[in-house]
């Protein structure tokens, strides 16, 4: 204590305790990297004080309005799954890989979209292009919207998923219609967990194998 010229541990009863100062929070990249008519707004709160998180637009953005591309770690597995966002892979070298964010400073605000759970809230479509992956509006996005994302139907095929389709103006060729039929989820033979796509089942029993 710098007024009674005594060392102490803990607190010095004459004097009370030190005034702190904490350091200013900084924005983690990914929120950094938000462009400035998107915002993002907490949908839920977990346990743990984890923040669920949506991208909503601050005003109007026009159809095929392209973002990109999206940031990630190149890995054969993925470190955090979330079942609200898609599971994105990439060709590069040869070699098939995932985009992994397991922290907001490995990649840029498209890691916050989450997936479209049907065609009506559908508003962007994600594809690959030169070994990225983009986000592009299929429609309209009012102000107060939020950004939600599924695969296009090349990428769909490439991920092993369902493709969804967004209806189509008059004056464009419809694209082949998509069965209504729902598709059979791959199961874990080790656990029996389904998954919607290959690619989860494929990073699913990757776990397994570091647990053994």
């Amino acid at each position: 204590c710098e007024d009674c010229g005594k060392s102490l541990i803990g607190e010095c009863r004459l004097h009370g305790p030190l005034i702190r100062a904490k350091d200013r929070v900084i924005p983690s990249r990914a929120r950094l990297t938000l462009p400035h008519y998107l915002t993002l707004r907490v949908l839920e709160l977990r346990a743990g004080n984890q923040q669920i998180l949506g991208v909503f637009a601050k005003k109007v953005i026009q159809k095929r309005t392209q973002f990109g591309p999206y940031v990630g770690q190149l890995s054969t597995k993925l470190t955090c799954y979330d079942e609200s966002r898609l599971v994105l892979q990439v060709l590069k070298d040869g070699g098939k890989y995932f985009l992994d964010t397991p922290n907001e400073d490995c990649g840029n605000w498209m890691m916050f979209v989450r997936l479209a759970r049907n065609q009506e809230e559908q508003t962007l479509v994600a594809y690959q292009h030169c070994g990225e992956v983009y986000f592009t509006t299929v429609k309209p996005i009012e102000p107060h919207t939020e950004l939600k994302v599924w695969y296009a139907a090349d990428y769909a095929k490439f991920m092993e998923a369902s493709a969804v389709f967004i209806k189509e103006e008059s004056d464009v060729s419809p694209l082949t219609p998509v069965a209504k039929e729902p598709v059979d989820p791959w199961i874990c033979s080790s656990c029996g967990s389904t998954f919607a796509t290959f690619a989860l089942l494929e990073s699913h029993q990757c776990i397994h194998k570091d647990r053994v």
